[in-house]
């Protein structure tokens, strides 16, 4: 039986502990950033920081575990070359985000030049020794001495870091908003997680005289402990950028990703650790201890997360809590329509049970014809029983009564709505059945409340498709609007001259599109429309001779051609619905009442329909701007301004 480990022993677990789960998170921020951010450059460059920070650390965890520890030493400096290139990166995203400019031509060959310059380091470091030279000390401080170039490589780590920093600053001093000015501090005080967490700082101690092993790994835990912290925190703040969600989404899906991942891995990883260590404690064999625990870990963090969710969103929404409690309550009592089958079914089953038959349905009329909710028995008895002519005048009938009806072998119950006496279905059971008047009164009383139970359940889930009804033509306008909301970054300059951002912003963008869409083949809603001055529309002026009619004409041509479904073409079907309306009305210039023959559907549908299709357009065309103004951002400015209104604006200088 092992003795219990000694002073050193534990703190060099412990840092090896802490090791992996900055490895484990920054791995963890990193997938979640290219899931959720990669359409963002901050988003992008943040990920070639963590991939920096993920390689210097895979790289402490293996070490103690292998006896070629130069191997693994000088793999590392591919992280640590890289961390000053992404700072730069990094940080100028986020001040090119607030100032919402495009990047400078020399500014873009200064980043790509960092990258250049840290790949040459890291070559330097795998295949010579001019920057580091053969480790200097053993384990658990085993380090790589200086070589010549040390210094120049540490001058240059420097310089990137505090131009990174200055960068910060210059883009906090130019938001407009608490909540910008509020994130961005947050990054101030939490961007030199980097920094700290790779810089070989043990080769300058290894240069000035041999450190204590003791204080090495107490100072490593410690700086650990600060860089899991802050990177959480720079992960908050860069989590906003690029997304089309609202912030209380962002927050949590950020905030639960970090306690169900890399929290619950870390704990893992410090039982694989510790249990090996601490056997003659435990009084169990390595293996069958850490097998039980690790399970135990893992479900009992899945229930604790669970039943700390209360608190949790009490944290998370403070200003917000009832509304948000509310949305999650209607999540979980919405009835779907299977839902709603599976409770008719419950309730058919137990009414059986209680009249002692063996079959029995439940029908309701559907949009185009009636349909088995539910069923007890043989299904193909109970379609011929619905399709009796007395079956259909009791589905249809205007005035249903409560009583029983005896159809070909059948007792047959009108559903009724509660509120409007309604005839919302019907709920048939075997003639075997005994007729109510002949029960008991507990039996019947029974039965009475589970006809009433059915009835509310469906009365219910009518309810909630009126509901979903009057949602549906306005959901894709909250589309667009989150579309727009992400077509500029969360934190807006208002004195920047730039029209487009602003554009992108007005509540008036679905007006200006339909009235594009209405005036297509020429009229002053095209010809003179705010849309002209779109950033994807002065892209493909030099495809139109210069002509910005001709390039909205094609732009919104697309975005029209990006409704259309897969597939041949087919008139009636719902999934060609909104793009045959786009085409058929705007496109063909058709009447309305032409458009709703053709698609066999009433007009009044079709001017339902037609709003939806329009602000599908609208996002769609918000969705190309966005990537349009990504596109001009990224592009080397032009000598010559182009002939369109939008040129001869004034543009302040980049910075």
């Amino acid at each position: 039986m092992s003795e219990i480990p000694s002073w050193l022993s534990v703190l060099e677990i412990g840092n090896q502990i802490l090791s992996a789960a900055i490895l484990i998170l920054s791995f963890s921020l990193f997938a979640y950033v290219l899931t959720f951010n990669l359409h963002s450059r901050v988003g992008r460059a943040f990920a070639a920081l963590l991939l920096g920070m993920v390689i210097v650390y895979s790289g402490d965890v293996v070490l103690p575990q292998v006896d070629w520890a130069e191997s693994w030493l000088r793999f590392q400096w591919l992280g640590i070359a890289l961390v000053p290139a992404a700072y730069l990166h990094f940080t100028r995203a986020v001040l090119l985000a607030v100032w919402l400019r495009p990047d400078r031509f020399r500014w873009r060959w200064v980043v790509r030049g960092a990258y250049g310059i840290s790949l040459l380091f890291a070559l330097l470091a795998l295949f010579t020794n001019l920057l580091v030279r053969a480790p200097s000390a053993e384990a658990p401080v085993s380090n790589l001495s200086p070589g010549a170039l040390f210094p120049l490589f540490t001058l240059y780590f420097i310089a990137a870091t505090l131009l990174g920093g200055w960068n910060l600053l210059l883009a906090r001093s130019h938001v407009r908003t608490h909540t910008a000015r509020r994130r961005l501090t947050y990054l101030l005080w939490s961007f030199v997680a980097p920094a700290v967490g790779v810089f070989p700082y043990l080769i300058l101690a290894s240069s000035a005289g041999q450190a204590r092993p003791e204080l090495v790994l107490i100072l490593s835990s410690i700086a650990n402990v600060a860089v899991g912290v802050m990177l959480v925190v720079m992960a908050y703040s860069v989590a906003y950028y690029g997304v089309l969600a609202p912030d209380r989404v962002v927050k949590r899906q950020l905030f639960y990703f970090i306690l169900r991942g890399p929290i619950v891995a870390s704990m893992v990883v410090a039982l694989i650790f510790t249990i090996p260590k601490v056997e003659a404690i435990l009084g169990l064999p390595p293996d069958t201890a850490l097998t039980f625990l690790v399970v135990m870990t893992i479900v009992l963090a899945q229930i604790a997360i669970h039943l700390a969710q209360p608190w949790i969103d009490h944290f998370l929404y403070r200003n917000e809590l009832e509304e948000v409690a509310w949305l999650r309550t209607l999540e979980t009592r919405l009835m779907t329509s299977g839902d709603l089958s599976q409770f008719l079914e419950n309730v058919l089953v137990t009414l059986c049970n209680v009249c002692a038959v063996d079959q029995g349905f439940v029908a309701l009329p559907g949009k185009t014809e009636v349909r088995l909710e539910a069923v007890v028995g043989d299904e193909e008895e109970a379609r011929r029983a619905l399709a009796l002519p007395e079956t259909q005048q009791l589905l249809t009938t205007p005035e249903p009564q409560n009583g029983f009806h005896k159809v070909n072998g059948y007792v047959i119950r009108c559903l009724v709505n509660r509120h409007t006496d309604e005839n919302m279905g019907i709920l048939a059971l075997h003639a075997g059945c005994t007729p109510v008047e002949e029960m008991d009164e507990e039996t019947s009383t029974v039965i009475e409340h589970l006809l009433r139970r059915a009835e509310i359940a469906v009365e219910d889930r009518l309810l909630q498709m009126d509901v979903f009804e009057a949602l549906r033509p306005i959901m894709p306008e909250m589309e667009v609007m989150q579309a727009l909301r992400g077509a500029v970054p969360y934190v807006i300059r208002p004195e920047s001259n730039e029209q487009t951002p602003e554009l992108a912003q007005q509540s008036e963008f679905y007006e200006w599109v339909r009235g594009a869409l209405t005036h297509f083949w020429g009229g002053p809603k095209l010809s003179k429309s705010p849309l002209l001055n779109m950033n994807v529309v002065h892209q493909k002026l030099a495809e139109y001779e210069n002509s910005p009619t001709r390039a909205l004409r094609a732009i919104l041509q697309e975005a029209i051609e990006h409704q259309r479904p897969p597939g041949q073409r087919q008139m009636t079907t719902s999934e060609w619905l909104l793009y045959n309306i786009l085409d058929l009305k705007y496109l063909q210039g058709k009447k309305v009442r032409e458009v709703a023959q053709k698609l066999a559907i009433s007009e009044s549908d079709l001017y339902r329909k037609q709003r939806i299709a329009i602000a599908e357009v609208a996002r769609t065309l918000a969705e190309m701007e966005a990537e349009a103004a990504e596109a001009s951002s990224d592009a080397p400015p032009q000598d010559s301004a182009p002939s369109s209104p939008r040129a001869k604006q004034s543009r302040p200088p980049s910075p």
